[in-house]
């Protein structure tokens, strides 16, 4: 073969290997600008970004996790996600399911029903990370009740079939967190449970990137020892102190 065509070949791969990476990099600009802004971190999607879901990704984002914020009006999220950086975006909640395979959902409880209904099959596979609580005022006496029967991480799972549910973030206010994050050790505790170990240890991670100390208090049907009303619930306490109150090893 002649030495022009191997050179020509060559050329030739080597615009490909080119070609496809700067395509790759086209489609993950978020993960490119995390890296070089200093440690790669996994990006998350935010369902409903209000006091919790905002706080919270907001804190990830310091952590320098890309993060996409969405709610039914993600107009009304801009100028939030423009004060953290560009590491922060928005959209539609389809599009912060597909930017990541880690999600925070954050609403009020009685939607999650239809967000199963409507996102089931985008979600399956994905971990959620589910601070929603029932409010019987709010959501109604029915799916309250249900909760207050069967335990808030059962009862979630059931409307969330196909997602690797870990339930966190949901036992205090938006400004306790706000407050406490990345405070000097020790750090405060934030409750969570789940049935995928992976999961949960991924959950826990973000956990500590948002500046607190993970509490794994075992799988979903335990998450009711945290829910609304529960002795773990509202607990501003440090992980010692979170672990002698739920009677866990230390």
């Amino acid at each position: 073969m002649p030495r022009y065509e191997l050179i020509d070949r060559s050329r030739r791969a080597l615009l490909g290997v080119a070609g496809v990476l700067a395509c790759a990099t086209a489609l993950r600009p978020w993960s490119v600008l995390a890296q070089a802004t200093g440690d790669p971190k996994v990006p998350i999607g935010i369902i409903g970004s209000g006091h919790i879901g905002g706080t919270i990704g907001g804190l990830w984002v310091k952590a320098n996790h890309p993060v996409l914020f969405s709610s039914r009006h993600p107009d009304e999220l801009k100028n939030m996600a423009a004060g953290l950086g560009p590491l922060a975006r928005t959209g539609t909640v389809e599009q912060a399911i597909a930017f990541s395979d880690v999600l925070l959902l954050a609403v009020p409880y009685a939607a999650l029903p239809q967000i199963g209904g409507d996102y089931g099959n985008a979600l399956r596979g994905k971990i959620v990370l589910d601070a929603c609580n029932a409010v019987a005022a709010r959501d109604g006496a029915p799916i309250s009740d249900e909760v207050e029967r069967d335990g808030v991480g059962v009862t979630s799972q059931k409307y969330l079939p196909g997602a690797r549910l870990v339930r966190a973030f949901n036992t205090l206010n938006y400004l306790i967190f706000a407050k406490e994050a990345n405070r000097p050790d020790p750090k405060l505790a934030v409750p969570i449970a789940g049935d995928d170990p992976e999961a949960v240890r991924m959950a826990a991670g973000l956990v500590r990137d948002a500046g607190f100390d993970p509490v794994v208090v075992g799988n979903l049907a335990e998450a009711r020892r945290f829910q609304r009303g529960a002795p773990g619930y509202g607990q501003s306490v440090t992980a010692a102190e979170l672990k002698q109150k739920l009677s866990l090893a230390p």
